[in-house]
């Protein structure tokens, strides 16, 4: 059920190691595939707008879960380079408290301020109340969603990138279902598809819990693994922080974005919110590689071996590149057909305003694959905080767009927001990793553990034959 990938040839580990990715990215993408294209088709577009105007918050919030779950295992995924099979189990003990700690607090916070935060973006009043209750309704259940995180995170740090996709799988299957039954036949509009997702995440995260200390020898924690020690939570805060931050700060630049865009109506807004359920389709392949390989770089850094590490990253950028070529030919070619499906009856006005964003980011696949590439091979070896640094940038650049690109094109100044912060993301990316890859390869790399002595995380086990 585990993968090591310090072995064997990098683009194959690669290659077979995103596939898996790739159809549980894909899936993750039907959720919100499903609540867009019923929400769209049969409440209207107005509700469309509402779910649309709450995307930039929730990426704030699970952004910043998927950066921290992501970085917590990034230290479990160096344990298991590093041979540490105790080290791996309190890694996932330290991660779960962390995270049981971190989401009862965001859970409040995010409930009380759910409103403010729409008001204060500027959410048409048209949309404001449906915008509010799907929030909520979200952030009551952030649990399933974290901690389904949490899990996967854990399961891809082993090499495993099946066992997650089949949980996904599952999830889906039952959001598309319990989006059709609340929304359809209780008639419970724009909640019912909040729930039906929540509900989903819920079930998938219970299912992979039993699951994974069933099938998974080196998870089956003994008393002693529980035992927390704020200088190991720390070396996992360490990394997952930064990370965190990383996605909040870019979350905070989509919010300047939407926030902009709620100027222009709300016939905008649902052409943008359909492009975006595109386009984040689109961009799954490269991304997909990218968590592959901050996978496949943890475990060789913790394995000290540098020139797997150049090599898979050099295969794996060509393979993203080209990936990103082939998904923007197909936006080009097919997004008013794409779009066609979230939108019912004839909207010519919100097709167009969906085209345009649309054209616009797809121009800007390459960049974004490379930044993809770039940021997760620094996040493997530890290197978190150029990341969180890139994402300031990023900000920088969204809110620049937001408010002056807004001012000189309209609505198409907005859609350029976007791609801008990928540029000014990328360069101090790709500036890091070659600089750090020289670096490494003139000191060497220091052992994962060896600046946080951990007595009870230090009991190999046996090389594999």
């Amino acid at each position: 059920m585990i993968q090591d990938m310090t072995q064997g040839s990098p683009i194959r580990l690669l290659v077979f190691f995103s596939l898996p990715l790739l159809i549980g990215n894909v899936f993750q993408q039907f959720y919100n595939f499903a609540d867009t294209m019923i929400v769209g088709r049969t409440i209207g577009y107005e509700a469309l707008a509402a779910v649309g105007a709450t995307g930039s918050v929730l990426f704030l919030v699970f952004g910043g879960f998927f950066g921290l779950t992501g970085g917590f295992a990034v230290i479990t995924a160096q344990r298991f380079g590093a041979q540490d099979d105790d080290g791996v189990r309190r890694s996932v003990t330290t991660s779960a408290y962390l995270c049981t700690a971190i989401t009862v607090i965001m859970t409040t916070v995010c409930v009380l301020s759910a409103r403010r935060l729409l008001v204060l973006m500027r959410t048409p009043e048209t949309i404001l109340e449906d915008a509010v209750e799907y929030l909520t309704i979200f952030y009551l259940g952030m649990a399933a969603l974290v901690f389904y995180n949490m899990l996967a995170s854990i399961i891809r740090a082993l090499g495993d990138s099946r066992t997650p996709l089949f949980f996904l799988i599952i999830s889906t299957i039952i959001n598309i279902a319990l989006d059709l039954i609340f929304i359809l036949q209780f008639g419970w509009g724009v909640a019912g598809a909040a729930w039906a997702t929540v509900i989903a995440q819920a079930i998938s995260a219970f299912l992979c819990l039993f699951y994974v200390f069933w099938r998974f020898p080196i998870l089956r924690l003994h008393r002693h693994d529980w035992r927390f020690n704020w200088r190991f939570a720390w070396e996992h805060l360490r990394v997952a922080l930064p990370m965190a931050l990383q996605f909040m700060i870019t979350a905070l630049g989509v919010m300047v974005v939407q926030a902009a865009l709620n100027g222009f109506g709300t016939e905008k807004i649902a052409g943008y919110t359909a492009g975006c359920r595109l386009d984040q389709l689109a961009v799954q392949p490269f991304f997909s590689f990218g968590m592959a390989l901050a996978t496949y770089v943890a475990q060789n850094y913790g394995a000290g071996n540098l020139e797997r590490i150049r090599h898979g990253v050099n295969r794996c950028s060509i393979l993203a590149v080209s990936f990103a070529v082939a998904s923007g030919i197909l936006i080009w070619v097919g997004c008013d057909w794409g779009v066609g499906l979230f939108i019912g009856g004839e909207q010519p006005g919100v097709i167009d305003s969906a085209r345009t964003f649309l054209h616009l980011s797809a121009s800007f696949y390459i960049v974004l694959a490379l930044l993809f590439i770039y940021r997760n091979a620094l996040q493997g070896m530890g290197r978190a905080f150029v990341p969180m640094m890139a994402g300031a940038c990023e900000l920088i650049l969204r809110v620049a767009g937001a408010v002056w690109f807004a001012h000189v094109w309209g609505y198409t100044g907005v859609c350029l927001a976007t791609p801008a912060a990928w540029i000014a993301a990328t360069i101090p990316l790709g500036i890091t990793y070659f600089f750090v890859i020289r670096k490494l390869r003139r000191n060497g790399i220091t052992p994962p553990g060896a600046e946080t002595a951990v007595s009870s995380c230090g009991t190999p086990r046996p090389a594999a034959d």
